[in-house]
C-alpha cells in the first residue's frame, strides 16, 4: 500500500510515521520523474525538471545539473551546455553528478561538433580519476565516450584501442590478452 505524503516533510506509510529531509524528498520526486521521463514529450520533459529545479536555490549546482540533462535528453543539447557549465564550475557536485556531468557535458560538445574541448574535458576527468584518493565514479562511461569522441576525430583505431580496455577486465575470459593488445592501440588507457 502507497503511503500519503503530508506537507513536505512526513510520510505516514503503512502506518509508520518516516521523516524525510526536503533534500531526500526532492532527489526521491528527480528520480521518479527520470523513471517514466522516455514517456514525456521533450518539452513537458524540460518543464517538469524545470519546476523541480526552481525548488531549490538559484545557484544550487544540482538544479543546473538536472536542467542539463533534462535539455539533454530532450535533444536541446546547445541549451544543456550552458548549465553543464555551470553546474561544473559550482564544484559544489558529489563525485557521481560532477562524473556525470563531464561525460554528458563532453557527449554534448561532441554532438556540437566541438570535438577537441569534448577529448580535453574527459581526459581531464579520467586523469581525476587516477589521482589518489579520489573517486572513480563512471570510470568506463568516461572511457566509453572517449572512444566515441576519437571515432568522431577521425582516430577510429584508438577509440577501439580504449573501447576494448574499458571492456577487457568485464570479459569472462581472455581479459589479459585483450587489455593488453587494446593497449598496443591506444596511448593511455587510463586503467
Amino acid at each position: 500500500m502507497g503511503g500519503i505524503i503530508l506537507g513536505k516533510r512526513l510520510r505516514i506509510h503503512s502506518g509508520i510515521k518516516i521523516m524525510k529531509t526536503p533534500d531526500a524528498q526532492w532527489e526521491a520526486r528527480v528520480a521518479a520523474l527520470w523513471e517514466h521521463a522516455h514517456s514525456l514529450p521533450p518539452d513537458q520533459l524540460v518543464k517538469a525538471v524545470d519546476a523541480l529545479a526552481d525548488e531549490l536555490e538559484p545557484n544550487d549546482a544540482r538544479a543546473s545539473f538536472e536542467r542539463a540533462c533534462a535539455r539533454d535528453t530532450a535533444g536541446f543539447e546547445s541549451d544543456a551546455e550552458k548549465y553543464y557549465r555551470a553546474a561544473l564550475a559550482s564544484g559544489q557536485l558529489d563525485a557521481y553528478r560532477s562524473s556525470r556531468a563531464s561525460i554528458q557535458l563532453a557527449s554534448t560538445l561532441r554532438i556540437l561538433g566541438h570535438l577537441q574541448e569534448s577529448e580535453q574535458l574527459l581526459v581531464a576527468e579520467l586523469d581525476r580519476h587516477m589521482a589518489p584518493g579520489h573517486e572513480r565514479a563512471l570510470h568506463d562511461e568516461a572511457r566509453a565516450t572517449l572512444a566515441l569522441t576519437y571515432v568522431a576525430q577521425g582516430r577510429a583505431v584508438e577509440g577501439a584501442g580504449l573501447a576494448l580496455s574499458a571492456l577487457a577486465p568485464h570479459l569472462s575470459r581472455y581479459n589479459r590478452s585483450v587489455a593488453g593488445n587494446a593497449a598496443e592501440l591506444v596511448a593511455k588507457t587510463w586503467s
